[in-house]
């Protein structure tokens, strides 16, 4: 072979589960030809398919120059990300036999322990027509099994069908995406209510990730927020459909026996017609359809666009910080109430 036929090709060096395979390709090869090489040896699909190289961002489909020379890859040291197909079919199938199994378990149980209960047409029409936990926190299934018994809350279902409310989506919310403090305290929103009932989103988490919120604390924030499906600015009319419905909610709670010791809500029920006032930690109201712990509107925090990994690192250092600025202060209180000349003591 001439030199001159040498030149012509290009060798890149890919490395692919800590195996480096070695590809020749025309000088003129473009990326679109290295992604169709790859899936045809190594047997990986050009849409799960990543390449890392240095000083060059990752390339992967659709490419946004599928034109790009191969001669701008030259030298680098090529990894390449990515299951072929074979096993990603395999995990496929695991998957689908593994939900089967856990379908057909549930579905044996559900049959031998729950009695066969049938609802109203209004029933089915006056509800949550979904309920999804929040995609990417801890435990979703704990969080789908509170949202469900909210659904099905004897008080919010008698609600909801004599109010005639049907919500589109009853869901979670993200809790640091909507906390924000200021010098003046922590203002956090509990509750969100979206075009009149189509989504409603409650805070069922704390702060920290590491448990949820009182259950009546969250019933009495969703029954908030099924007043806003039809006042949204809050005035006389909107207070006196929140309270009705909270008393309608307590009213039928008591009636299905639902009433719990140890389970009370922060919030108590005093039926009078100026309750709004009466919330211990709610300094600044519902605001725009959103319900405000603390008092100041928040809006979008530094929290947007951080992993999970991230946001529980943040809420851990805010909780550190916290702790160290508690000792000051106490250790400032004790020198001030220590007369001259004792400190030694």
């Amino acid at each position: 072979m001439s030199d001159n036929e040498q030149q012509q090709w290009l060798m890149l060096s890919i490395t692919h589960k800590k195996v480096t395979y070695d590809f020749s390709f025309p000088e003129d090869a473009t990326v679109t030809d290295l992604f169709n090489e790859i899936e045809a040896s190594l047997d990986v699909p050009v849409a799960n398919q990543k390449i890392i190289a240095p000083k060059t961002p990752l390339l992967k489909a659709p490419f946004k120059n599928p034109d790009m020379p191969l001669t701008d890859l030259k030298g680098k040291p090529l990894t390449l990300m990515g299951s072929p197909a074979a096993e990603i079919q395999q995990v496929q199938d695991m998957a689908e036999r593994v939900a089967k199994r856990n379908a057909a378990r549930m579905a044996q149980r559900s049959k031998a322990r729950q009695p066969i209960t049938r609802r109203k047409p209004e029933e089915s029409q006056y509800t949550f027509l979904q309920v999804k936990p929040l995609a990417g926190l801890p435990n979703p299934e704990r969080s789908q099994k509170l949202l469900m018994r909210l659904k099905e809350d004897p008080g919010i279902r008698a609600a909801m069908l004599k109010h005639k409310y049907t919500v589109g989506l009853l869901t979670e919310m993200e809790p640091l995406s909507y906390t924000q403090e200021t010098h003046e305290g922590t203002s956090r929103i509990l509750g969100l209510n979206r075009n009149n009932g189509e989504v409603i989103e409650l805070r069922l988490r704390t702060d920290a990730y590491d448990g949820y919120r009182d259950y009546k604390t969250i019933r009495k924030t969703l029954c908030h927020e099924l007043a806003h499906n039809i006042h949204s600015p809050h005035d006389r009319n909107f207070w006196d459909l929140c309270h009705q419905i909270e008393r309608e909610v307590d009213a039928a709670d008591w009636k299905s026996g639902g009433h719990t010791i140890g389970e009370t809500s922060r919030y108590t029920v005093s039926g009078n017609g100026d309750e709004e006032e009466d919330y211990p930690e709610d300094f600044g109201g519902w605001t725009g359809g959103e319900f405000v712990l603390g008092g100041t509107k928040t809006g979008n925090t530094t929290t947007g666009g951080m992993s999970r990994r991230e946001v529980l690192a943040q809420a851990a250092l805010e909780r550190q910080r916290k702790q160290v600025e508690t000792e000051r202060k106490v250790m400032e209180e004790q020198r001030r109430q220590t007369p001259p000349g004792d400190e030694s003591k």
